[in-house]
């Protein structure tokens, strides 16, 4: 298998979203910046750089939004240079991994796109809002998908916050001190240069950490909204109906308490069958 098939079968047919968002992001980084280069080089101009801007990244001032309705979508893949997308996607694959483990593939997608509104509209809101920010609100953009990634990190950390990665330099840090220190690092800056990119992400881990409380209530926002355009309902992973499933598959009871062990114990706790009947959950409920 070459090189590019084998991204290909990461990206498509591997059955990780995460792979495929980070695909996605890559190919839209590579296509504007590639054609970008270009441009400048042999047009002498500034085309590319001026219309990606100007048509794909997100505005603060409404009448501007309301003609570019589309950009709440947009924003969130594309980046404003090479580190940005290169820690914004180191991230999103270590988080995302742990939280497809756990939670299968279904929701990931959703909650990367979610995360993302939630954080445009907290960017929206605070700019024509705040007083602060009213010299800066007709020309003010935010661009990059770190509200969504922020999304992806709070959700893994609320559903396992003793959880631990191994850090350079650091050792091995659980996940729900990683994720308050980004979230405290973002709120700190809410008035610094990058403040409509510090909103953005407090909106994403807000939309992450308020998820994730729902899923275990058995409130399946993402379920729910996926559930619209389809005609045949899913299993939810998390649920407090504790009715007889005939058809093999897990009750919702069992996959409650084996959830809450995690939380409390870590996944490490769970016998060899308690992470079989996690598994499977998991399997029935891919997309």
């Amino acid at each position: 298998m070459n090189t590019w098939q084998n991204i290909q079968y990461k990206m498509l047919r591997s059955g990780s979203r995460v792979n495929l968002l980070i695909g996605i992001n890559v190919f839209v980084f590579l296509l504007v910046n590639i054609a970008g280069v270009i441009d400048r080089l042999i047009f002498q101009s500034n085309f590319i750089d001026y219309y990606s801007g100007e048509l794909l990244l997100l505005p603060s001032f409404l009448p501007r939004l309301a003609s570019h309705f589309w950009t709440p979508f947009t924003y969130m893949f594309m980046h404003a240079g090479i580190f940005h997308i290169l820690f914004n996607m180191l991230w999103l694959y270590w988080f995302g991994q742990i939280f497809e483990e756990y939670l299968g593939n279904k929701r990931t997608i959703g909650l990367y796109l979610l995360g993302g509104l939630t954080g445009a509209i907290f960017f929206i809101a605070a700019y024509n809002i705040f007083p602060f920010f009213a010299a800066a609100l007709a020309g003010s953009t935010v661009v990059g998908a770190s509200a969504s990634v922020m999304a992806i990190i709070v959700a893994t950390a609320t559903l396992l916050p003793d959880y631990s990665l191994n850090l350079i330099l650091l050792g091995p840090v659980k996940l729900k001190w990683i994720a308050l220190f980004y979230v405290v690092i973002d709120f700190l800056s809410i008035a610094g240069p990058n403040a409509g990119g510090e909103f953005a992400h407090l909106g994403g881990a807000l939309f992450g950490f308020v998820y994730i409380k729902q899923l275990k209530r058995g409130n399946d926002w993402i379920a729910a909204i996926a559930g619209i355009f389809k005609s045949k309902s899913k299993m939810r992973v998390v649920s407090k109906n504790s009715d007889r499933n005939d058809s093999g598959k897990p009750r919702q009871d069992e996959i409650d308490r084996i959830l809450d062990k995690i939380t409390e114990s870590g996944y490490g706790s769970l016998s060899k069958q308690e992470r079989e009947i996690l598994s499977r959950a998991s399997k029935d409920n891919e997309v």
